[in-house]
């Protein structure tokens, strides 16, 4: 009886969020070991068809860092960052589209259904979600640095996003876009993502990441901060706290609250049902990161 009673409290305590956050889009970014390993991934994907049942409206971004490493070595490429970022000639980006698109697209969408959700890859023709241009990097000298097919969203298709939201269908859509001659771009996940949340007004952006959270000391777990703002994060990235991979996750939050979504989260996909915890519970599980306390 007593378990009983603590499942029914816990069902009580989501019940606030789950009428505060029907009909909103929650924008969720897969990515790390929460893609790589099989039970967080269908965990994850647990959540999200909850989510869809009770009216809150997620949409999945995904990328493939370490799949599309593992393509590459098999056909004997050698991976290329230029200041973070994969240098994507036309062979590279031929192994990003078909992982992106044949393998990790497919199977998030498969697994949606077997659990019985209904899911939709947004990826090709008319089902195209994102577009953009090429990206070029300031250099040292001046001189922009090329980074082959590499891009920046600039336009989000909001209403058919919209449309698979309302019909109760999970968009799923990789982090690439095609440009003005509908040709292939590749586009860091973490910025798809907050593109896509910022496009659609979304009430909340989500990225799951490897670790709880933005921590204060990276080695102690227990220094989880659960809550910070965009001067706190501009803080902690001076002092060196927020460094190197986790920088462009905390910018791409920052960049979706200016252009209006009200939360982002980042929170650790290794852990079971992380994205309901940190949704429909009081003291969530990762951390919160909001334009002003």
């Amino acid at each position: 009886m007593d378990q009983a009673i603590r499942k029914a409290e816990v069902l009580i305590e989501a019940l606030s969020y789950i009428r505060n956050f029907r009909d909103k889009l929650t924008v969720i970014k897969l990515g790390g070991s929460a893609m790589e390993e099989p039970e967080a991934l269908r965990a994850t994907l647990q959540d999200v068809v909850f989510m869809e049942t009770v009216g809150m409206r997620p949409i999945l971004v995904h990328g493939g860092g370490k799949p599309i490493d593992r393509a590459m070595a098999q056909a004997g490429l050698q991976p290329r960052k230029v200041q973070g970022r994969r240098y994507t000639d036309e062979d590279t980006l031929n192994i990003v589209v078909n992982v992106l698109i044949k393998e990790i697209n497919a199977d998030i969408e498969n697994q949606i259904k077997q659990l019985g959700g209904r899911a939709v890859g947004l990826h090709t023709g008319s089902l195209q979600a994102l577009f953009g241009e090429k990206l070029l990097l300031p250099g040292e000298n001046g001189e922009p640095i090329d980074l082959g097919r590499v891009g920046n969203v600039t336009r989000v298709d909001r209403t058919l996003i919209e449309n698979f939201c309302r019909a109760d269908v999970v968009p799923i859509i990789p982090s690439l876009a095609w440009d003005a001659n509908n040709q292939w771009l590749n586009i860091n996940a973490d910025t798809a993502a907050a593109a896509v949340a910022a496009h659609v007004q979304a009430e909340k952006l989500v990225l799951l990441t490897d670790t709880p959270g933005i921590l204060r000391d990276r080695h102690d777990e227990s220094s989880l901060l659960t809550s910070l703002d965009a001067a706190g994060c501009q803080q902690l990235i001076h002092d060196g706290v927020i460094e190197s991979g986790m920088i462009p996750k905390v910018e791409a939050c920052l960049e979706s609250l200016r252009a209006g979504v009200r939360k982002t989260h980042m929170i650790d996909g290794r852990v079971r049902h992380s994205l309901l915890s940190e949704i429909y519970t009081d003291k969530g599980v990762g951390t919160e990161i909001v334009l002003h306390k």
